[in-house]
Protein backbone atom coordinates (compact mmCIF):
# COMPACT_ATOMS: atom_id res chain seq x y z
CA UNK A 1 0.00 0.00 0.00
CA UNK A 2 1.44 3.36 -1.04
CA UNK A 3 1.43 6.23 1.39
CA UNK A 4 1.59 9.78 0.08
CA UNK A 5 3.61 12.35 2.04
CA UNK A 6 2.84 15.91 1.01
CA UNK A 7 6.31 17.41 0.61
CA UNK A 8 6.21 20.41 -1.70
CA UNK A 9 9.66 21.97 -1.68
CA UNK A 10 11.91 23.69 -4.16
CA UNK A 11 15.27 22.31 -5.31
CA UNK A 12 18.07 22.80 -7.81
CA UNK A 13 17.78 20.27 -10.66
CA UNK A 14 20.75 17.89 -10.63
CA UNK A 15 20.47 17.45 -14.43
CA UNK A 16 19.91 20.92 -15.96
CA UNK A 17 20.64 23.20 -12.98
CA UNK A 18 17.23 24.88 -13.03
CA UNK A 19 16.07 26.45 -9.74
CA UNK A 20 12.75 24.66 -9.23
CA UNK A 21 10.08 26.36 -7.14
CA UNK A 22 7.47 24.53 -5.01
CA UNK A 23 4.40 23.46 -6.97
CA UNK A 24 1.87 24.86 -4.45
CA UNK A 25 -0.93 22.37 -5.27
CA UNK A 26 0.80 19.00 -4.81
CA UNK A 27 4.24 17.62 -4.00
CA UNK A 28 6.94 18.68 -6.47
CA UNK A 29 8.48 15.54 -7.96
CA UNK A 30 10.49 16.59 -11.01
CA UNK A 31 12.07 19.52 -12.82
CA UNK A 32 9.55 21.40 -14.99
CA UNK A 33 12.32 22.27 -17.47
CA UNK A 34 13.97 18.91 -18.28
CA UNK A 35 11.35 16.67 -16.55
CA UNK A 36 14.08 14.72 -14.72
CA UNK A 37 14.07 13.90 -11.03
CA UNK A 38 16.10 11.93 -8.53
CA UNK A 39 15.14 8.48 -7.27
CA UNK A 40 14.68 9.59 -3.66
CA UNK A 41 11.26 8.18 -2.68
CA UNK A 42 10.05 4.71 -1.79
CA UNK A 43 6.52 6.05 -1.34
CA UNK A 44 5.64 9.47 -2.80
CA UNK A 45 7.25 12.28 -0.79
CA UNK A 46 8.97 10.13 1.87
CA UNK A 47 12.58 10.75 0.64
CA UNK A 48 13.63 7.34 2.06
CA UNK A 49 15.16 5.73 -1.05
CA UNK A 50 18.94 5.29 -0.94
CA UNK A 51 19.28 4.88 -4.73
CA UNK A 52 19.49 8.62 -5.62
CA UNK A 53 19.83 7.79 -9.35
CA UNK A 54 18.55 10.19 -12.03
CA UNK A 55 14.99 9.41 -13.10
CA UNK A 56 14.86 10.17 -16.83
CA UNK A 57 11.61 10.55 -18.77
CA UNK A 58 11.25 7.72 -21.30
CA UNK A 59 7.68 8.18 -22.53
CA UNK A 60 4.51 10.20 -22.12
CA UNK A 61 1.16 8.54 -21.53
CA UNK A 62 -2.04 10.49 -22.21
CA UNK A 63 -4.70 9.72 -19.64
CA UNK A 64 -8.19 11.17 -19.88
CA UNK A 65 -8.39 11.45 -16.10
CA UNK A 66 -4.82 12.53 -15.25
CA UNK A 67 -3.78 14.36 -18.43
CA UNK A 68 -0.14 13.75 -19.32
CA UNK A 69 1.68 11.11 -17.28
CA UNK A 70 5.47 10.92 -17.47
CA UNK A 71 7.03 7.46 -17.43
CA UNK A 72 10.51 7.42 -15.88
CA UNK A 73 13.38 4.95 -15.73
CA UNK A 74 16.07 5.25 -13.07
CA UNK A 75 19.51 5.50 -14.66
CA UNK A 76 21.07 3.71 -11.68
CA UNK A 77 18.73 0.84 -10.70
CA UNK A 78 16.40 0.68 -13.73
CA UNK A 79 13.14 1.01 -11.78
CA UNK A 80 10.17 2.32 -13.81
CA UNK A 81 7.95 4.97 -12.21
CA UNK A 82 5.03 7.07 -13.47
CA UNK A 83 4.13 10.57 -12.35
CA UNK A 84 1.51 13.06 -13.46
CA UNK A 85 2.89 16.04 -15.38
CA UNK A 86 2.72 19.35 -13.52
CA UNK A 87 0.88 22.41 -14.85
CA UNK A 88 4.14 24.31 -15.31
CA UNK A 89 6.05 21.55 -17.13
CA UNK A 90 7.80 22.58 -20.35
CA UNK A 91 5.35 21.43 -23.03
CA UNK A 92 8.09 21.36 -25.70
CA UNK A 93 9.98 18.85 -23.56
CA UNK A 94 6.81 16.76 -23.07
CA UNK A 95 6.36 16.69 -26.87
CA UNK A 96 10.02 15.79 -27.44
CA UNK A 97 9.78 12.87 -24.98
CA UNK A 98 6.50 11.66 -26.52
CA UNK A 99 8.06 11.77 -30.02
CA UNK A 100 11.20 9.94 -28.90
CA UNK A 101 13.34 12.98 -29.74
CA UNK A 102 14.45 13.98 -26.25
CA UNK A 103 18.13 13.21 -25.62
CA UNK A 104 20.17 13.64 -22.47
Amino acid sequence: MKTFSNLDEGFKCAVCGCDVKPLKYSSRDHCPNCLCSLHVDINPGDRLNDCKGVMKPISIIQSGKKGYVIEYRCSKCGQIHNNKAAQDDNFSTILAVSNGKYKF
